[in-house]
Parts: structure tokens; sequence; C-alpha cells
């Protein structure tokens, strides 16, 4: 098995300012800090665990590249595409769209070195030159629409990989499986009407947007059954995300049968998260990984492109995206030293109230062409 893997140091360098969510202001209370919340060493810290620990050693690294302007225009208005490489040219960079989303001078150049990371997966991934893969990008990319970005994000990365092998390399359908734990709502509106591109959404309910992510969002016009929203009570850990995975992705998949998975690859549902309010361990993310790769054995040859989304906990991120990376590879080389303290909290097993909602979204499935 040969499993791409892709990171480049500029990711790290993303500047948001030294606010903690807002920008500081000494007149409202909000005091600088010295890392906002969505700074990225949480994803540099996962890198370097994968280099530390040696599984690098089985990975095959892939190299990233800009995303060009055609590239995303594809999924972006032109306006949007304007304003960010505009107001990345001030000394003190700008703002992705929503006033909490900020980015430094130099930000465009790092978003659209992620989106063209997500891209390189990819098409890897559909070329064959890897079996599945695995992109450690930054900024993330689920929550931006075409004409803003939004919640941390600036261009939405898996979806401009997705268009891109949709109308570039030919690839027939797509399934975008994102469990990060906010809803993907920007994945959503950008294939609210395609039928070629299944989205399935697990997330806590109503955590962000609040007001989005719900079972009845089901795609619109042709692409009316082709989105899928499995809003998890809060609290639900390894058992309600594994069953949701196991009644639903995991069925749905196989009822679309897609010639490509991309997985919107969040680590926010973890248990020390401090955006969200699951209680998913590295275990849960294991077993959630394997059960893509499995069906994706089924009905894709196994063509499996992971691409980063969220993660907040600079302690718990790294362990989580890695239990990912070593089961897309097919090895194991180190436990996780965490597992003890969050393996031992209340909630991991399936409760009622979380198997309910799984059941009743289980049943839309039927609605799967």
């Amino acid at each position: 098995m040969s499993t791409g893997y892709l990171w480049h140091e500029l990711y790290g360098w993303a500047d948001t300012g030294s606010g903690s969510l807002f920008p500081a202001d000494p007149g409202v209370g909000l005091q600088p800090i010295a890392h906002h919340v969505a700074h990225p060493d949480t994803k540099r810290r996962m890198h370097e665990l994968v280099v530390v620990s040696g599984l690098i050693d089985h990975l095959q690294r892939l190299q990233p590249r800009h995303a060009g302007e055609e590239e995303l225009l594809r999924v972006h208005t032109p306006e949007h595409v304007r304003r960010i490489r505009s107001e990345s040219r001030l000394p003190k960079g700008g703002d992705a769209g929503d006033g909490i989303s900020p980015f430094g001078r130099g930000g465009y150049e790092i978003a659209t070195l992620a989106a063209g990371g997500a891209i390189e997966v990819v098409d890897a991934v559909v070329q064959g030159r890897v079996e599945n893969g695995y992109a450690l990008v930054h900024p993330c990319g689920h929550h931006a629409p075409a004409d803003t970005g939004m919640g941390f994000c600036v261009f939405n990365n898996a979806a401009v990989a997705v268009k891109r092998a949709r109308e570039v390399l030919g690839v027939p359908k797509v399934a975008v499986v994102d469990w990060d734990v906010h809803h993907g709502n920007g994945t959503q509106s950008i294939f609210w009407d395609d039928p070629s591109v299944l989205t399935v959404s697990i997330h806590q309910d109503r955590c962000f947007p609040p007001n989005s992510g719900f079972g009845h969002e089901r795609g619109g016009g042709a692409g009316h059954g082709y989105n899928l929203n499995l809003p998890l009570p809060p609290g639900t850990g390894d058992g309600g995300y594994l069953y949701a995975v196991e009644n639903v992705v995991v069925p749905a998949l196989r009822a679309f049968a897609p010639d490509l998975i991309v997985v919107a690859s969040g680590m926010d549902p973890n248990a020390m998260d401090p955006l969200a309010r699951q209680l998913v361990t590295s275990r849960g993310f294991r077993g959630m990984t394997q059960a893509v790769l499995d069906v994706a054995q089924e009905v894709c040859g196994g063509k499996v492109a992971m691409v980063q989304e969220g993660g907040y906990s600079p302690h718990y991120v790294p362990f989580c995206g890695y239990a990912c990376i070593e089961t897309l590879a097919g090895v194991r080389l180190l436990d996780d030293p965490l597992f003890p303290v969050v393996g031992g909290m209340h909630g991991h097993d399936l409760e009622p109230h979380q198997k309910a909602v799984c059941d009743e979204i289980a049943e839309l499935v039927a609605d799967i062409g």
C-alpha cells in the first residue's frame, strides 16, 4: 500500500494575529494573546509527530504547489479571490470574510498553497501514483462557500480539488465525507445542486455555524438527496461516531458508488478540543478511517484522499491525526499516550439519543441513486 503525505513549512507560517477569537480590543476586555485559537501549531506539531515517530518513512512525500486562479475560480467568485489577494498585500493582511478569520501579509500565497496541496494529493490518488493520501494543509477550507471565507477558512481546499478531479481529470462521481466537528456548510453550498458529488457532514449539532447542518438540508434541484447532514448531540464519543459512520456513511457510500472518496478530516471532535464538546479519541478516528478505507475498497479501488480541516487542541490533535495517517498506511508504530486519560472519560458508549439521530438520517440513504 502506498500512502501519499503532504506538508509544507509555509503552512505553519500562517499569521492569525494576537486575538483569541475576535481581534484584541482593550475597550471590551479582549486581551492580546500569543496564539489565536486557529494558530497553525496544531498542524505543525502533528507533522513533527509523523516525522519523529518514524511514520514518515512509511509514506510517500508529495510536494504542494500553488492553486492557480483558474482553479480557484471553479469554486470561488472572482470578487472573493481578488479581495483575498488585495488584502494579503496590506502590511497587516486582512480577514477571510467573517471578522474572526484573520490572515497576515502573504496570506493569499499560503491559502493558494493549501488549496494546491489538496489538489496534489487528490491528483496523486486519482492518477494512481499513490493508493491513498493525506494532505496536512493550513488554513482549512470547508466553511468557505463560493463568495467568501469564514470560520478560519479562506478557500475551500477540498472543493477546489474535487472540482479539478471532476472537470479536468474526468472523475465521474466523488463523495466528500466531512467529520470536522463543525458543519461543512461551504462544501454543502458549493455542491448543493450537483448529483455527481455526494456530500456527507457529521458534526456537533448547531455548533458552528449555529444555523446550518440540519437533517432536512438535502440538496437542491438535480442534487436533491445527495447532501446528508448528521448533527450529533454534544457529548457524543467514539461509540456514537463509529455507529454514525457504520450505519449512515458506509451505506451512503455503497449506494452512491463514487469513483473517489475525499475526507474533510477535521480533528476537532477530539476529547480535548476547546471549540466543541465531543469526546472522540484517537481510537475513534482510527476506526472511522478504517471504515472509509474498507468501503473504498468495495466501491472505488481504495481511492481515498484526506484533506486536513480544523482541530484546535495542540495537545491532542497530533495524536488523532497521526492515528488517521497510520491507518491509511496500514502500520502501527506509536500508541496514544493520552488515551488512558481521554479514553477513561464517560461518554464513549453509544447512547439511545445518539442512536436515534443516526437511525433517522440513515433512512434518507434510500434516496441516493
